[in-house]
């Protein structure tokens, strides 16, 4: 069981959906990964719906209509106001400077110098997700980059990451980023495959099985932009929800 009370600083411990249309989402995600959710209004307006496997909250969906549904991404660190400022110092664009979120937590978000965007998180009352890489939990976090060098710089020098490129004939084709001890996510070189779409942020959701998840999420009005495709280690497949918002899934042995 990927139980989880605390994560170490540098690690990835949430992912909320950004979506126009936050009833639909929750029937696509319900059916998908079997959440089951729970509705709380936010003071000033909206609703953040908290996402729960066996109770344990995983992920949460909010409503907004100002960008195109897409998962947002967090790492949790000791400090976001000094996490915040040593990202500018480093060349990231602060979109949103720390701020509390009530007695949850505080966090920023920022863009780093290729565009992107990731929010910091600093655990009060949430620590993030209770539970990880079970089936229907995130596993990884991956970041689809066309510049994977200066982002994996940035981000060593932003989190303390160990970074270890793989490459296959003398090309690079990931960058596996440990921290603690542990591998917490990679990026990915983007490639002509990616069209015109921005460098972005990817969670990955653990499947019982990639072939049976792609087939409902094309049952459910979504579709597949990539895979599935054998990694050794296990299946994956890139995959979009009915509203636009990317995600990926993955079938294979996961830590506890």
């Amino acid at each position: 069981m990927g139980k989880r009370e605390r994560y170490e600083p540098g690690t990835f411990c949430w992912v909320d959906l950004s979506t126009s249309d936050a009833a639909s989402a929750k029937v696509f995600y319900g059916e998908l990964f079997g959440w089951e959710f729970e509705d709380n209004e936010i003071p000033g307006g909206g609703v953040y719906t908290m996402c729960h496997v066996q109770g344990d909250a995983v992920a949460a969906i909010v409503q907004q209509d100002e960008q195109p549904g897409h998962w947002n991404n967090y790492v949790t660190v000791m400090g976001a106001d000094e996490t915040a400022a040593k990202a500018k110092q480093l060349g990231a664009n602060v979109f949103e400077e720390p701020f509390d979120v009530m007695e949850a937590g505080r966090m920023a978000v920022f863009a780093d110098p290729s565009g992107a965007v990731l929010c910091v998180w600093q655990p009060q009352a949430h620590i993030g997700a209770g539970r990880v890489n079970d089936p229907g939990c995130l596993t990884w976090n991956e970041l689809q980059s066309r510049d994977p060098e200066p982002a994996a710089t940035f981000y060593a020098g932003l989190f303390g990451w160990e970074t270890k490129p793989m490459q296959e004939d003398g090309k690079l084709v990931y960058v596996v980023l440990e921290n603690a001890g542990s591998s917490n996510g990679g990026i990915m070189p983007m490639t002509e495959q990616h069209g015109d779409a921005p460098p972005h942020w990817l969670p990955y959701f653990t499947v019982r099985s990639c072939d049976d998840a792609i087939a409902k999420v094309r049952e459910l009005g979504g579709d597949t932009l990539a895979g599935p495709l054998d990694i050794g280690a296990g299946s994956i497949a890139v995959v979009r929800d009915p509203q636009g918002a990317a995600f990926a899934i993955f079938e294979g042995e996961t830590d506890d």
